[in-house]
């Protein structure tokens, strides 16, 4: 749900590659994660176009799920990855929800930190962007049990060796060895075991809700029966968990009106590639992030320091020229200008007047959503009414969720 980069067609499909039998069942009965992400990428692609095409003619036939975690401020990865397509979809007349997905912060930490005010300035960012509460509902976790109530039973519709093969679960066991010092027995599966050896006790382990976290992530879309998900390429592994996760429910346990979960949809963006200004993946916590909120001076101050490389003439060619290339596309989708125009206006002034460039287009920019946060920040008191009134709206919703859940499992005593 979150802006992330682009990996290719043949990374997606190898991630999500396998396609486990359901506990109890022979292989064929029953797909698991579909081997190539929805059948394919390109069908995948296919059906996005035609759900473009249906969010023009009857946009209120979609209600769409997104949100991020509170980690930190939100900066122009997020602004030109999800927020500005979020708006776009309010303003065509969708139904929004957006979570702040307060728990999924302890996904692969040990403690909250400052939570409260990274949820309020969350709140702050998406006011500021164009997120209106009067048409979206903003939401958190904590403040709706009822969705992760939902969370249990639907546990029991996916085996381990699923959650296990997703990517997001095995990056994170990945970066749990990577993390481990030197002489330290890396884990070979979740539980920290290592050929019958026990991990030592400095190793990070991958924490259950870490493991678990597709299928969190299918209670925050199912509890308010979202049926469109703005994703990246490389989400779609995430979103067939929870299209799984909704087939096995309706198939097990029938409503009497019907399916109780709508299978929900990706709508794919190719969300721009967007690097850090040290040149690596753009990151709240890596610190080479220009936060939305971020002042002119310090905007200009982190342009000034982005990494470059030593030829003069400016030109746009992400594959050889990465970080140029990203400061140019920045610029060019600040001035809503094509990147090849940008490089060349710039030509041979060199890497400084490209970082001019890209400060003023920036800055330009952001100026009126730093100058409506700085008004809301003024009175934090109205975004937390706003999140306090789009908790209650989302709660009654995943209410209404449950209900149907206890019917249709005959769990109503």
């Amino acid at each position: 749900m979150t802006s992330t980069r682009i990996r290719s067609a043949d990374a997606v499909t190898a991630a999500a590659a396998g396609r486990p039998a359901a506990a109890g069942r022979p292989a064929a009965a029953e797909p698991g994660l579909s081997a190539t992400v929805s059948g394919s990428l390109a069908a995948a692609l296919r059906r996005s176009a035609e759900i473009e095409r249906r969010i023009g003619e009857e946009p209120r036939s979609f209600r769409v799920l997104t949100g991020d975690r509170p980690t930190g401020d939100l900066h122009l990865g997020h602004y030109f990855g999800t927020l500005r397509n979020r708006v776009r979809l309010q303003e065509a007349g969708a139904e929004l929800y957006v979570l702040v997905a307060d728990y999924q912060v302890l996904t692969d930490r040990d403690a909250a930190g400052a939570l409260g005010e990274h949820v309020l300035g969350l709140v702050l960012d998406y006011l500021a962007a164009g997120i209106d509460p009067a048409r979206a509902t903003i939401f958190a976790h904590s403040a709706v049990p009822e969705l992760n109530q939902l969370l249990l039973p639907f546990l029991s519709l996916v085996s381990t060796g699923e959650l296990g093969r997703n990517p997001t679960v095995k990056d994170e066991i990945a970066h749990a060895r990577q993390r481990s010092p030197v002489g330290a027995v890396a884990p070979t599966d979740p539980r920290g075991m290592s050929e019958g050896k026990t991990c030592i006790s400095s190793m990070r382990p991958v924490s259950g809700l870490m493991f678990s976290y597709p299928v969190h992530q299918a209670a925050d879309i199912l509890s308010c029966k979202g049926n469109l998900v703005p994703v990246g390429q490389d989400q779609l592994p995430h979103l067939e968990v929870t299209r799984l996760v909704a087939r096995r429910f309706n198939e097990r346990y029938p409503g009497a009106g019907g399916p109780v979960f709508p299978s929900p949809d990706a709508l794919l963006s190719e969300a721009p590639l967007l690097l850090g200004t040290d040149g690596g993946k753009m990151s709240k916590s890596r610190g080479n992030a220009i936060a939305l909120r971020a002042t002119a001076d310090e905007t200009a101050r982190l342009i000034r320091g982005a990494k470059t490389d030593a030829q003069r003439r400016i030109s746009y060619d992400p594959v050889t020229r990465p970080e140029v290339s990203s400061l140019v596309l920045l610029a060019a989708l600040c001035l809503d200008r094509d990147p090849a125009a940008v490089a060349d206006q710039v030509g041979d002034g060199g890497a400084a007047a490209l970082k001019r460039t890209v400060t003023e287009a920036v800055n330009e920019r952001l100026a009126p959503l730093r100058t409506r946060r700085a008004e809301l920040a003024a009175d934090p008191g109205y975004a937390r009414q706003v999140l306090r009134e789009g908790c209650a709206r989302a709660r009654a919703v995943a209410v209404a969720t449950l209900e149907e859940v206890r019917d249709a499992m005959g769990t109503r005593y």
